[in-house]
């Protein structure tokens, strides 16, 4: 397998039923104890009752939702470059983007929130800002910075003081610095004693002695009683006076209005879309709480790797998640009919005539020579009793049969009443919204130009079936326009009776239904005596019914 695989989100389709999710927490399973990359479970969509019943029985929790495989800023290199305090000098910030190869830097505070950016060019800016004398004392700059920027010593003073007045200004000789030093001022002077004592007694704020000359004590002495900073450097006048300035805070030339930033979720293709309104060539990243996470660059953007996946229980694009022509589908695991899905490169494709996708899984373990622990296992049967309605749908097998009965003697429950109390917690509607039940097993499909939804419920009592087609009956207009689609049929399949009423609604509907099935109508319902499955008994006659009139026209 390529190196650069790191993982692969193994997925089922979208509004997940308990074949869907327990086929792609099961796959996961076995893919991690056969190869090396990092096989995760995802599910597309809100889990129904029935797979939540399923999940919390055998100990899972439910797959971490998945809602596009489009490459993503968290699928690309994010460079984990430390925030920094807005304390910090414009110097140590400019020392920092050599060491660290970026010339952007992002300032944060105590609980790594972004404040504001900065750049290279700020820096160079703010250098080049020769004329501006009095910027350390309107940007309360540290002293601390002063002596850092400088590699100085501090003689006289209080590292943790700030510069609040005062401009700053290079003394020469008494004579010329009596009409350019103020009182408050800060002052650079070399090793004339006249010139250290004229500084100090004309009462400056900061005195910087450069070349690491010799400073008196009587000049200290004054400047102790004055309550003046005497700051020492190794280096000359011109250089401590070009220098001075690069201990501003960052904080003072950052950036905080209009910074671009994008969140780990951002795909790529929007990030690549707004970089151009930049000026910057790296950029904050936030993670999934808001918390700066990092930069990328404008390279990482252009450089990109695909997600990979495996689908199972579909191989139709109308039923996969978002973004699917921009990954890499590995494999397709399916027992539905060969459908819209197509792979720009060879994929392992399985597909196989069977009522449940874990009975394809079952053989699959065996093969692999595999154990199946008994979770896995409960998972597994429970997926196989959900699609073949405990053995009772003309979709099962015997193989499907075989499957169930074998993961039930691993996992150790009695298939009858583990299967009704399953069917109960997914028929239960108390607390629920018509949304929410529709959507519980519901997938759309197409014939031609025809487009159309299918959904289905499957009930072990008629009180729990009528309670549910009362609350769902009305919502299946707003279902249309929802999932974008002219008509919808939903099934409510008595699991006892082998029968299912048929809801229906949108233009052309009630013709379809009397086509496929023969039946009359009233009131937007159809009687199915004898029909139980989606996947063999019902969308099978509907296409038929579309190709029929498509012909006729």
């Amino acid at each position: 397998m390529p190196e650069a695989i790191r993982k692969v989100n193994v997925i089922g389709h979208l509004h997940p039923d308990t074949d869907s999710i327990c086929a792609a927490i099961s796959y996961a399973y076995l893919k991690n104890q056969v190869d090396e990359p990092i096989y995760e479970a995802r599910r597309a969509g809100t889990l129904n009752r029935e797979t939540m019943f399923v999940l919390d029985h055998f100990g899972f929790k439910e797959p971490e939702l998945i809602t596009t495989v489009t490459p993503q800023i968290k699928d690309i290199q994010i460079q984990k470059e430390p925030g920094i305090d807005g304390e910090m000098s414009l110097f140590a910030a400019w020392n920092r983007m050599q060491e660290s190869k970026v010339d952007t830097l992002c300032i944060t505070d105590g609980d790594n929130d972004l404040q504001g950016i900065i750049a290279i060019k700020d820096i160079a800016n703010a250098n080049m800002d020769i004329f501006d004398n009095g910027t350390l004392s309107a940007a309360h700059t540290r002293y601390r910075n002063v002596v850092e920027t400088l590699k100085g010593e501090m003689i006289v003073g209080d590292l943790d003081a700030v510069i609040d007045r005062g401009n700053v200004t290079v003394g020469t000789t008494p004579e010329l610095m009596e009409d350019i030093v103020h009182e408050g001022d800060i002052v650079l002077v070399t090793n004339r004693f006249e010139t250290q004592l004229f500084a100090v007694e004309t009462g400056v704020s900061c005195m910087v002695v450069c070349a690491g000359a010799h400073i008196a004590g009587v000049v200290k002495k004054t400047a102790e009683e004055k309550g003046i900073t005497v700051i020492s450097t190794p280096y000359d006048t011109y250089a401590a006076a070009r220098l001075i300035s690069m201990s501003l805070p960052v904080r003072d030339r950052m950036l905080t209005d209009g910074i671009l930033r994008f969140s780990v979720d951002t795909s790529v293709e929007e990030a690549r879309k707004v970089i151009t309104q930049s000026r910057h060539r790296f950029f904050p990243v936030l993670d999934e709480e808001g918390h700066y996470d990092g930069v990328v660059s404008v390279p990482n953007l252009l450089d990109v790797s695909r997600k990979h996946v495996i689908l199972v229980d579909h191989n139709e694009r109308s039923q996969a998640v978002g973004g699917l022509e921009e990954a890499v589908i590995m494999e397709i695991i399916d027992h539905h009919r060969i459908a819209t899905i197509e792979t720009d490169q060879p994929a392992y494709f399985r597909n196989e005539p069977v009522g449940c996708t874990c009975t394809i899984l079952y053989d699959i373990f065996q093969e692999q020579g595999v154990e199946i622990p008994k979770n896995i296992a409960g998972l597994m049967m429970s997926a196989i009793l959900s699609d073949t309605l405990m053995f009772r749908s003309p979709t099962c097998t015997a193989k499907d049969e075989r499957a169930g009965r074998a993961l039930a003697e691993i996992c150790g429950e009695d298939i009858e009443p583990y299967a009704d109390a399953m069917f109960d917690a997914g028929a239960d509607v108390s607390g629920r919204t018509a949304e929410e039940v529709f959507g519980g097993d519901f997938k759309i499909f197409s014939r031609g130009q025809a487009k159309f939804g299918v959904g289905q419920g499957s009930y072990m009592t008629q009180n729990s079936r009528k309670a549910a087609e009362a609350l769902v009956g009305p919502y299946l207009p707003q279902a249309c326009l929802d999932n974008d689609i002219p008509m919808v049929f939903y099934m409510f399949t008595d699991v006892k009776s082998q029968t299912t009423e048929l809801l229906f609604h949108g233009e052309g509907a009630e013709d379809i239904v009397r086509r496929a099935f023969g039946v009359e109508t009233h009131d937007g319902t159809a009687i199915l005596p004898g029909v139980v499955s989606r996947k063999k008994q019902m969308i099978p006659p509907i296409m038929a019914a579309f190709q029929n009139l498509e012909e006729a026209d």
